[in-house]
């Protein structure tokens, strides 16, 4: 995710310079057609056309603004849930024989947010669950299709055998499960939208209408605007290139670009506090990169 105040010129540049070169060519070439090669060009709506479609775009861009933030909410009540397991296995286990069970515990919510972390872009998990999880244990959740899922099975089950060898009773494993129930149905929540994308009309009619939209765009204009029609054409088309860019960026909050959420940043942020909570050693937070960008 871009942290800084305004965008770079360069990012900016880089995401828009090949569709905007196209369409200034093309500009250019209407341009020069009409006034060497003359005619008479046709009287468009282009202004009613534009009002069109840019209602179409900002009903898209919403849609996909909502998905990113539904997103950052549900990593939201991964991390406060994060602190609740942690707690509530603190307080409820303070029992020195205990010890290693709990540290146990909350290194396996280390890894499990670690994992689901990668599942969410598509990435191996197998090193974030080795370095946080003893191998065969580790192994035993990498043999699952869901490997997260299989890390918080585990983590019940650790809850489980706390309560048969008497350090917590019946309620209070009651009230961890209910934790891990907030968990899993974090998870399922980032799952449906990763799984989800917008409906193909919301993918690929705006793309099309906008393609069309500036081509025509042009043709319209050069009467009015005459040698200025190059300049005057790529700028209205250019906002419209970045409204369907700025959709495009936001539709899948998990994709692992410079636009998506910062999840190594939350990861860290809940292995600092999980860590911290049961008096470990914990590592420094992620800060972002000298192009403004955290990931």
């Amino acid at each position: 995710m871009i942290v800084t105040s305004t965008p770079r010129f360069a990012n900016m540049v880089r995401e828009v310079w090949k569709p905007l070169t196209l369409l200034f060519l093309w500009d250019v070439v209407v341009t020069v057609t009409y006034f060497y090669l003359p005619f008479d060009a046709p009287e468009l709506p282009v202004t009613l056309f534009g009002s069109v479609l840019a209602l179409f775009l900002g009903f898209r861009s919403n849609s996909a603004y909502q998905r990113w933030w539904e997103g950052r909410g549900l990593w939201g009540l991964m991390i406060n849930a994060s602190r609740n397991l942690a707690r509530a296995t603190r307080n409820f286990m303070p029992d020195p024989d205990a010890a290693d069970h709990k540290r146990k515990i909350v290194l396996r919510q280390i890894a499990y947010v670690n994992a689901l972390r990668c599942q969410l872009r598509r990435q191996p998990p197998d090193g974030e669950v080795i370095r946080l999880l003893p191998r065969h244990e580790a192994d035993l959740a990498l043999n699952r299709a869901n490997v997260a899922n299989g890390i918080l099975d585990g983590t019940g089950r650790r809850i489980d055998e706390a309560r048969r060898a008497g350090w917590i009773d019946t309620i209070q494993q009651a009230q961890m499960e209910a934790v891990l129930v907030d968990i899993a149905n974090a998870q399922g929540g980032m799952e449906r939208l990763k799984n989800t994308p917008l409906p193909s009309q919301y993918r690929f009619l705006p793309t099309f209408f906008v393609h069309i939209f500036c081509i025509l765009l042009p043709i319209g204009l050069v009467e009015t605007l005459q040698y200025a029609t190059p300049l005057g054409s790529t700028i209205a088309g250019l906002m419209f290139m970045a409204v369907l860019t700025i959709g495009d960026q936001l539709v899948d909050p998990f994709a692992n670009t410079d636009h998506d959420l910062p999840l190594n940043q939350m990861c860290r942020t809940i292995e600092i506090d999980l860590l911290q909570s049961i008096g470990m050693e914990a590592p420094e937070p992620l800060r972002p990169g000298p192009d403004g960008v955290l990931w």
